[in-house]
């Protein structure tokens, strides 16, 4: 809940949803609650955002939902369904099911398909005539009416075939009721994977956070104004600005930057980045929720809840679209019934009808589309404002890429080596591996080498690179600017972008390494979007030059 805004915001979880109807009537009840000015209700996510007046309270709109027949809670505290119990109902629907399939070609008691189909119908499919009855206790229709309709006609004409020795038709309820199921479990899954996506950012934040002189408490405890203290190997637990200490941080899972970001005091740092290899004394400019990282997270969960404007057509389409289903299953069991058809061949094309209309693809589609959609950007490092973006995409004719970590794998590689003394390059590659053995910083990642002895006295200088001994010499490797603070002049045959130098202390300048991050494999990837359907696409990149 937002107490910012002269009004309030409210996010709800939203239990016992099944269609586009369900959705419609929450959003009408919540709206009917007074203060209430903007109610969306997402199916996918299970979710309802409002936004109200200052004297709307939270006990109000979960009363009002609970009495629309379904159930609300506030979203931080809801739990989202577990899959193991979806998929052992699921299992033991389809064993069930299995012997009625069979019965189709090979012969099998009748009290056993009458016995199997029971189970089906009245234990596995109980959720459907309860969510069926609550909506017609609304005076309203929704999938699970059709489904409870259409398997408990084919049930009870089975039923009264088995009693007069007729043909039976149990394995039409069991059908529809397992592939109904597995569409159920499917979605669940769906709905899961894309969570994940949230949870891998909210995993970018420790466990605790070290109060300067105070110890250490949790993340959410900290507030504007407070010190904290981050050692190397640590992620930053909340926005800040160094106070103390320079260093280099891992910014790569918030910005997308895949090559270390030297700060200074007086620098932003951002709550889950990686702070590699100095000691930080940082002021917190954020409290709970409120940093970059949080932002991120709502991001993602509100475009996951967004309705496109394709959606929002589906909505008032379901609306209306069982109550007409019903209607015309009864004018076709009529129809045929009228015009010489027997009672049971009647029956049997009125279900047929209630069965093609269910479950209504209609109202899941766009949402689980949009949810599948925001869920795989994310973990691309994609964030999408709203399902709008993601249907006005497909008229996209213009694309711009930030080429470090997008059109590059993020992971620089070593891919030149230029000399400036007469040591063969054997031993030159040897030094560096043995400076950069023991160093975090991900530009020494591609100049080690497997079973290299560590540098002795190494130190490692924050933002600069590292400096050691090896059989007897100092070396120092690191940046450009580190080498011209030591009286070296980088030379310009080295080139540009990520290089890293290699000296002796006293002697001469050894060697350059090119450790750029390449492109991705295949190579770039401008060429292969030159068109997107018919439309034609181009690319401008922001490379560090």
């Amino acid at each position: 809940m937002d107490q910012n805004s002269p009004g309030q915001v409210f996010d709800l979880a939203i239990g016992g949803m099944t269609c586009a109807s369900c959705v419609s009537r929450v959003e009408k009840t919540l709206r009917r609650v007074p203060g209430v000015e903007l109610a969306a209700v997402n199916l996918a996510t299970e979710s309802a955002h409002l936004q109200t007046g200052p004297a709307t309270r939270l006990e109000d709109l979960i009363a009002a939902v609970d009495r629309a027949g379904f159930s609300a809670s506030p979203r931080a505290q809801a739990r989202r369904p577990t899959g193991p119990r979806e998929a052992l109902e699921l299992l033991v629907t389809v064993l069930l099911a299995a012997p009625l399939f069979a019965a189709m070609v090979l012969p099998v008691p009748g009290w056993t398909q009458l016995l199997l189909a029971t189970l089906i119908q009245f234990w596995l499919g109980a959720r459907f005539y309860i969510a069926g009855f609550k909506a017609l206790r609304a005076f309203e229709g929704n999938m699970d009416l059709l489904v409870a309709l259409g398997t408990s006609a084919a049930y009870g004409l089975s039923f009264w075939d088995f009693c007069t020795q007729g043909p039976l038709y149990f394995e039409s309820s069991a059908a529809i009721i397992t592939f109904i199921r597995l569409g159920k479990f499917l979605e669940g899954r769906a709905k899961r994977d894309a969570a994940k996506a949230v949870t891998a950012l909210n995993q970018l934040r420790p466990a605790l956070a070290h109060l300067a002189g105070q110890g250490d408490i949790p993340p959410a405890a900290l507030r504007p104004g407070d010190i904290i203290d981050l050692r190397p190997g640590e992620r930053v637990p909340a926005d800040g600005i160094i106070i103390e200490g320079t260093g280099s941080l891992d910014e790569s899972p918030i910005t997308g930057e895949s090559l270390p970001i030297p700060r200074a005091p007086g620098a932003t740092v951002l709550a889950g980045t990686l702070n590699l290899d100095a000691v930080l004394r940082v002021r917190v400019t954020s409290g709970a929720g409120e940093s970059f990282l949080d932002r991120m997270a709502r991001l993602i969960e509100a475009a996951q809840g967004s309705k496109a404007r394709v959606q929002n057509l589906a909505d008032r389409v379901a609306a209306v679209f069982v109550p007409v289903v019903v209607v015309i299953a009864l004018l076709t069991g009529l129809a045929w019934a009228l015009h010489g058809g027997s009672p049971a061949l009647a029956v049997i094309n009125a279900v047929s009808v209630l069965v093609i209309a269910c479950p209504c693809a209609l109202g899941l589609a766009t949402p689980a589309a949009i949810l599948a959609g925001t869920g795989a950007a994310a973990r691309h490092g994609i964030l999408v404002r709203n399902a709008d973006a993601i249907e006005a995409a497909a008229k996209a004719n213009l694309v711009i890429f930030d080429k470090t970590g997008t059109l590059t794998t993020g992971q620089p590689r070593l891919t030149g080596l230029t000399l400036f003394s007469d040591q063969p390059e054997a031993a030159v590659r040897a030094i560096a591996a043995a400076l950069a053995a023991n160093d975090t910083h991900p530009l020494s990642a591609p100049l080690r080498q497997p079973g290299a002895a560590p540098a002795e006295a190494l130190r490692i200088l924050p933002g600069k690179g590292v400096e050691g001994s090896v059989s007897g010499a100092a070396y120092l490797l690191g940046s450009a600017a580190y080498l011209t603070e030591s009286g070296f002049a980088p030379p310009e045959s080295a080139g540009t972008g990520s290089v890293s130098y290699l000296a002796e202390r006293v002697a001469k300048l050894l060697a350059a390494f090119a450790v750029p991050d390449v492109n991705t494999e295949g190579g770039p990837h401008l060429p292969a979007v030159d068109k997107c359907g018919e439309q034609p696409t181009g690319g401008i990149t922001f490379d560090e030059e």
